[in-house]
Parts: C-alpha cells; structure tokens; sequence
C-alpha cells in the first residue's frame, strides 16, 4: 500500500513548531545556503511520518500498534516534492500477532529517500 502526499512549506514550518525541531538546515534558507544540501530540507521525520500514515490507515490498517521502525535516510527532501510512502508485509508471526514490513519513501522521480523496516502488533 501507499501514501503520496506533496511536501509544502506549510508543512515544513508547522512541524518545526510541533517537534520543536528547529535547526537552521529546515528553517533558514540563509543557513541552508551554506550546506551541502544549499537549500533548506524537510526534517527527515516529517517524510517518515507519512509511513505512520499508510501502517494506521491501509496496511495492516486501523487498530494496529507502531512497536519499531528502522529507518535509513538516502536522500533529502526539499519543499514541494513529492513523496510517496509504501509498505509491503514481508513477515506474519502468528502466534505474537506481530507483522513485519519493508518501508520506503521514494520522491516524484522514483528516488529512494528513506528505507527501513516496521514491526507492528495488529488489532
């Protein structure tokens, strides 16, 4: 299953506030400026999150419990990209009533920006 959803600077100023993560390299195109990425990132999170999205609404769906989630982040993301998050359950186990996923985030040219592995319980 996936999600896509177009990063905006909305987006990226409001989870500033929410997380309380404000780091220059989000929110200061100055600063940005100065790093190898020249331009200010979405925080690597915010694109993660859309991971929760698909895991609590489609695959396994509602009711299921975030217990882990591995994550390794390839490439960065800038404001109106578009970032399409998928799942896909690579293991069951039963007798825990536990579901293992590959996650992934890929941009609107089909690059990987995050990869990883989730464990949730379902309902």
């Amino acid at each position: 299953e996936t999600i896509t959803k177009t990063i905006t600077e909305t987006d990226i100023i409001l989870y500033a506030g929410i997380s309380m993560d404000n780091n220059p390299a989000h929110t200061n195109e100055e600063y940005a400026k100065t790093t190898m990425f020249k331009h200010r990132i979405a925080h690597g999170m915010l694109s993660a999150g859309l991971i929760s999205a698909v895991l609590g609404t489609k695959l396994p769906g509602e009711g299921s419990i975030y217990m882990a989630q591995e994550l390794k982040f390839l490439a960065p993301v800038y404001a109106e990209d578009t970032i399409s998050a998928t799942v896909e359950i690579i293991e069951l186990i039963p007798e825990k009533n536990r579901v293992i996923l590959n996650t992934k985030c890929t941009n609107q040219n089909g690059k990987e920006v995050i990869i990883g592995k989730a464990t949730l319980m379902k309902k």
